[in-house]
């Protein structure tokens, strides 16, 4: 038999027995709930502070480069009060000239005046989008409107366009503006005042055409991708818009193995028409297709296509006018050809468009070619034994080729450069003696840069940077009130830690110990895991804004060590053995590389109490705490997972597909992976938690497990959040009650403190 109950919020499931509070004397009890309280009363302010208040938050630096390079432009009052001036500062001398003013946007021939809220400037001198509010209100609240600095002249924008347009949807002679419609691709001309629809929708809502869309050269054509859902299967769940009589919700999904939508290439007159689609060489549905744009020229196209594993990556040149597809590249890889395509996607044009820059794992490492337009001549750009971690601009008149990257520790960033031409080394451009992570937004001409660095405890500082000598010209964002209020926050810094866990491995580890940590006690260790190719979390970065990093440090002051370690299959910059290490499964190779690391841990530092032990973690990081709970019974007493997919041949396509394949082609690699399969080993403490409206990791892959657990008769809890998405965000007080029940959940089953 097994009982059910509800306890403080959460749904006891488990075999028939006594729980551990009911087998304690009275007086146990109590005791032990008033230092449970106090414990709670202790950390939930300072949760309150960073989830609710945002008081922690680090503030960003939202400068936007001028055409020009001369300067940056902000969006920022006279004085506090005030409406909002687009202003220009010069870079050098930080001259600062006002560029639109507020008294400017009178609406004509109305009494009412424009409130920027958002401007994008043109590529046209002098000229302006902006999109803002209008008061007093008019017939619309707000709008969008041309103005032209020279003139003061303001013209309403009469088409709703969406939003201020990426660079690439204006005209090369910014008179027209793309925007999407629904399904369809539209097109405004800001002088005719006209709107052209490109493509139309199929009224069932399968397709779409948002996807890489960009203007010839000439402003004749537009390139974009339509994507065809048709094939993918309807996923129904239930709308919370009615809890009696709720209706259906229907979004397509595709789970692995399932169709995935199918992508053409089209070309459309500017004036609208007929499309003309671009033959490729792989039938639809059995592709994806990561960057497609002009190829220097009005003729022809690039296109960057990856297999449906993402195992086979194919460059083309499509000639729209006579239809020829060359094949300028092809690499295919036993795994994947890489998985960062959001950072490493595509190619950079130089030379005239006669030669491109690619990023390639192809010789064990992420790094840069340069390429001849047709393929035939390949030249290795970086030789260092080393990885790329993400491709910055190039700056082509110096001759110079920019990166991120770290060879000596790859839990930091720093900038460095290399020359076109192949010769000499690489420079490190990041000056030495500032570890940490570095990143830049550098201006057109490559010869100034927003320069931001922070560490693991120290929030990012913005700076105006020249290059290369990146002499600071003047600091943009000092984040000054977020750090002095840490100041009491943290009073022992994070330490990082290299774990050598047999064979040649060594993972990267951080550790956060409690503000009165005594070497000589031994402490509770509360692992943080993720463990998949889809992030790191030992970078030596400022998370305090996504507040888990404040999250751990609350938690550690309680009295535990805090702990998270990256173990092979993560995205580190360790090679390309390092990030493919897992394949073909995600969950084996993690769960035991996480255990020897906390065997490690426990080895090198006597204080670390391998008999009271806690894992957690979110989404991938949820499933590799469920290995953790079932496979490693022995190394850990508790576990929280969050969001988790216990059964992952339900997950997506688009990720799982990568690093697992399909059931039918690789049914053992699944076999292996899925924590469902080895539920029967839990037996310690476990919490899950899964959000009722979750889009991609839906709660039934999650209910599967709850099932299997109630059929093995195992004791567990489980919480769920109602139309919650994988974030557990929405609705007011859910991130303070998640993370609160995190702690209580915690400090309940494996108390705190020195032992």
């Amino acid at each position: 038999m097994r009982n059910m109950m509800l306890v403080g919020g959460l749904l006891l499931v488990g075999s028939m027995g006594v729980l551990a509070e009911e087998r304690e004397s009275p007086a146990a009890a109590a005791k032990r709930r008033s230092e449970t309280a106090k414990l709670l009363d202790e950390a939930e302010p300072r949760i309150k502070e960073i989830f609710k208040r945002r008081a922690l938050s680090a503030l960003s630096f939202h400068g936007k480069w001028s055409k020009d390079g001369s300067g940056y432009l902000l969006l920022e009052p006279r004085k506090p009060t005030a409406e909002r001036d687009v202003v220009h500062y010069d870079a050098e001398s930080g001259k600062r000239t006002v560029l639109i003013g507020a008294e400017q946007l009178k609406v004509p021939e109305t009494a009412s005046r424009v409130v920027i809220g958002e401007f994008a400037e043109l590529p046209i001198s002098g000229r302006f989008l902006l999109h803002g509010g209008v008061e007093p209100a008019g017939p619309t609240n707000s709008g969008y409107w041309q103005f032209d600095v020279k003139s003061s002249a303001l013209r309403a924008i009469k088409e709703d366009i969406g939003g201020i347009p990426a660079p690439e949807m204006f005209s090369p002679g910014c008179d027209r503006i793309l925007f999407h419609r629904g399904q369809k691709l539209m097109l405004f001309d800001l002088n005719k005042e006209k709107t052209v629809t490109l493509t139309g929708g199929d009224g069932g809502g399968t397709l779409s055409h948002d996807q890489m869309v960009s203007w010839s050269p000439d402003g004749k054509r537009v390139v974009y991708v339509e994507a065809d859902s048709s094939k993918v299967r309807v996923r129904k769940s239930v709308k919370t818009d009615d809890p009696t009589y709720p209706s259906v919700r229907q979004e397509r999904f595709s789970r692995v193995g399932t169709p995935i939508p199918s992508l053409r290439v089209g070309v459309v007159s500017a004036e609208g028409g007929e499309t003309k689609w671009v033959k490729l060489p792989s039938e639809p549905g059995t592709f994806y297709l990561r960057n497609v744009h002009w190829a220097g020229n009005s003729d022809e196209l690039f296109i960057d296509m990856f297999s449906r594993y993402r195992d086979v990556r194919t460059l083309l040149i499509a000639n729209v006018n006579s239809g020829a597809v060359q094949e300028v590249y092809k690499e295919t890889n036993r795994a994947w050809v890489d998985a960062a395509l959001e950072t490493n996607g595509g190619v950079e044009w130089i030379h005239g468009g006669q030669d491109f820059i690619l990023l390639s794992e192809r010789g064990g490492w992420r790094q840069a070619y340069i390429f001849a337009r047709d393929g035939k001549k390949q030249t290795l750009l970086t030789k260092e034994a080393s990885d790329i971690i993400q491709r910055e601009p190039v700056d082509e008149k110096g001759g110079w080729f920019y990166y991120l990257a770290s060879p000596e520790n790859a839990t930091q960033r720093y900038l460095y450069r290399i020359r076109l031409d192949g010769k000499g080394e690489a420079e490190r451009v990041t000056p030495a003696g500032q570890p940490g992570t570095h990143t830049y937004e550098f201006s057109p001409d490559c010869q100034w840069a927003f320069h931001t660095y922070s560490t693991f405890d120290t929030p990012p500082v913005t700076d105006l940077v020249t290059l290369p000598e990146h002499r600071v010209v003047r600091q943009l964002e000092s984040n000054a009130q977020v750090r002095k209020r840490l100041e009491s926050w943290i009073t022992r810094p994070t330490e990082f830690l290299k774990l050598k866990i047999g064979d040649g491995v060594v993972m990267d580890a951080w550790i956060i110990k409690p503000r009165d940590f005594d070497a000589k006690k031994k402490y509770p260790l509360f692992v943080f895991v993720y463990g998949e190719p889809a992030d790191q979390t030992v970078l030596d970065d400022w998370h305090g804004g996504q507040g888990l990093t404040l999250f751990h440090r609350v938690v550690a002051d309680l009295g535990y060590l805090v702990v998270s370690m990256d173990n092979r299959g993560t995205p580190a910059p360790k090679g390309a053995e390092w990030r493919r290490a897992s394949f073909p499964m995600l969950g084996p190779l993690s769960t035991e590389e996480q255990a020897a690391g906390v065997k490690e841990l426990g080895r090198m530092l006597p204080y670390v109490d391998l008999s009271r032990v806690g894992i957690w973690g979110w989404s991938g990081g949820g499933s590799n705490t469920l290995n953790a709970m079932f496979r490693k019974p022995e190394v850990y007493q508790v576990g929280i997972a969050v969001a988790p997919k216990p059964q992952p041949w339900l997950y997506n396509s688009w990720f799982q597909e990568i690093y697992t394949r399909t059931l039918e082609d690789n049914a053992e690699g699944y076999k292996k992976s899925a924590p469902i399969n080895f539920a029967e080993g839990l037996r310690g403490s476990l919490l899950i938690l899964h959000g009722t409206g979750e889009t991609n990791t839906h709660v039934q892959i999650t209910e599967g497990l709850i099932d299997r657990l109630i059929e093995l008769g195992k004791r567990f809890d489980y919480m769920s959040y109602p139309n919650r998405d994988h974030g557990l965000q929405e609705g007011r007080g859910t991130e303070v009650h998640v993370m609160m029940l995190i702690i209580r959940y915690l400090v309940e089953h494996l108390p705190p403190g020195p032992g």
